[in-house]
């Protein structure tokens, strides 16, 4: 299906300035008790000096800049986009407090977080999202190092030195190192039986079909486990964040939402809630460009006031022209969308929570995101990375080693319908692997609403 995309506005608010602003405001969440000083380009004389180097790029509508020079930062080869002179050492630490920066870390932090390359693209896949093969991620193989964040330690390292003081990232609750989200977007209670039953009908076998129809009517189904979700999760000393799809029929273009009525459901989700769950909307196909849709969902019940209202949008539907905007006008406190379906990693090269940038009035949002790394159809999907099921832990561990190295946020989206025992590729098993490491990293396992709290506690402008 084609997806008509919405037009650019006649002009992008973006100023040197404004650029500038945006990064040191996420760079002073990154770190506790970063101090005032001057950081900049030249011309202001600033105590860290940072090399100017995007030339007219953030005035045009091109979504991709040149190809990035590659330096190694301490054992770890990054790429540098703006970078004007790459022979030149990434960091000169200068007398009398000073620091230069000789590549543009400012620019290219900006580009990345902003998401500037997915507003100016025009590509996009069969669900309207901007895909993972467009991305500079992947056309330069970073996609699972928050380069952003390494780009923050090169300028801590310059503060350190022009202050003298030593900077540490945030910790979480109780002094972890880095926090854990772990999510179940709940598309499909009923779904369980579909897929062995149609296996045993293409294969002729119908004594086999008819018991699959037998255990449909008469038992249980598999997939009907909030409960279980629930109890296996806090079993790791962990919180559950569910996201409900309102929306039950399918969208215009056959896309399936819920295979179930939410006031079918609502009793079991406030005994969810009552016990520890975090419930918040899982946005139903096109409500990610429907203003009206969307408020109709979010008015259904997932925002009270005292319901920190989040949201993630069905098939991690985002148009960036639109989406950011409406969330934005709906005041939603967090989003928990932006992550590449077809690879684990860091959609914006940034392993913290941050405020996607307004590109129409040269502002951050209000509402925070949360990115997500990993989800459970990602790593064994036919269209995805098909990783076999020993594969999995020693794939992400280095992503996970990443997140912990910046204090960041783990975000892991497993479905509730793999946590059905039959799947043994993305099953219980894999998801008891990955939750053991985590646990043994010592991270904080957080809800939504936590992440919310840390960083309105370390906002400072």
């Amino acid at each position: 299906m084609l997806h008509t995309l919405p037009l650019l506005p006649p002009t992008v608010a973006t100023t040197p300035e404004s650029r500038l602003a945006y990064v040191l405001h996420h760079f002073r969440q990154a770190y506790d008790g970063v101090p005032k000083m001057a950081i900049g380009y030249a011309a202001t004389q600033p105590q860290v000096e940072i090399a100017e180097a995007a030339g007219t790029f953030f005035t045009e509508t091109c979504p991709y800049p040149a190809p990035p020079n590659w330096r190694d930062w301490h054992g770890q080869q990054l790429p540098f986009f703006f970078d004007p002179n790459p022979k030149a050492p990434l960091l000169e630490l200068l007398p009398a407090g000073r620091a230069r920066i000789n590549a543009d870390i400012v620019s290219v932090a900006f580009y990345l977080l902003s998401g500037w390359q997915e507003f100016f693209s025009d590509e996009r896949d069969r669900h309207g999202r901007f895909p993972f093969a467009a991305s500079v991620q992947h056309r330069y193989g970073f996609v699972a190092v928050p380069v952003v964040n390494y780009y923050f330690e090169v300028l801590k390292t310059a503060v350190e030195h022009a202050t003298d003081q030593p900077l540490a990232p945030r910790r979480w609750a109780g002094g972890a190192p880095f926090a854990t989200f772990v999510t179940h977007d709940i598309d499909s209670l009923h779904g369980a039986w579909k897929a062995p039953a149609k296996v045993a009908l293409r294969s002729g076998r119908l004594l086999n079909f008819g018991r699959q129809l037998w255990r449909h009517f008469t038992q249980p189904d598999a997939w009907n486990n909030l409960e279980l979700v629930q109890r296996t999760v806090a079993e790791f000393g962990a919180k559950s964040t569910f996201f409900f799809l309102p929306e039950h029929r399918k969208a215009a273009d056959s896309t399936p939402n819920a295979d179930y009525k939410l006031i079918t459901v609502l009793p079991r989700i406030r005994a969810l809630e009552a016990a520890g769950a975090e419930i918040r909307l899982h946005a139903s196909i096109g409500t990610s460009s429907n203003a009206s849709q969307l408020m109709q969902e979010a008015s259904i019940g997932f925002c009270t006031p005292d319901n920190v209202p989040g949201v993630r949008f069905h098939y991690l539907q985002w148009e960036p022209r639109i989406t950011p905007a409406l969330v934005d006008d709906l005041a939603f406190e967090y989003d928990s969308t932006l992550g590449f379906a077809e690879h684990y990693g860091f959609r914006n090269s940034y392993c913290l929570p941050f405020q996607p940038f307004d590109f129409q009035t040269g502002k951050r949002f209000d509402f925070l995101e949360i990115p997500l790394n990993v989800m459970d159809a990602t790593l064994h999907h036919p269209n995805y990375l098909q990783l076999a099921p020993d594969e999995i832990l020693p794939a992400l561990t280095p992503m996970f080693r990443e997140i912990g190295r910046f204090g960041g946020v783990c975000t892991l989206l497993w479905h509730n319908d793999h946590f059905d025992p039959a799947n043994t590729a993305t099953g219980p098993r894999q998801f008891a692997e990955l939750m053991h490491y985590l646990r043994s990293r010592n991270t904080a396992f957080v809800n939504g609403t936590d992440v919310v709290d840390w960083w309105d506690a370390g906002v400072v402008d």
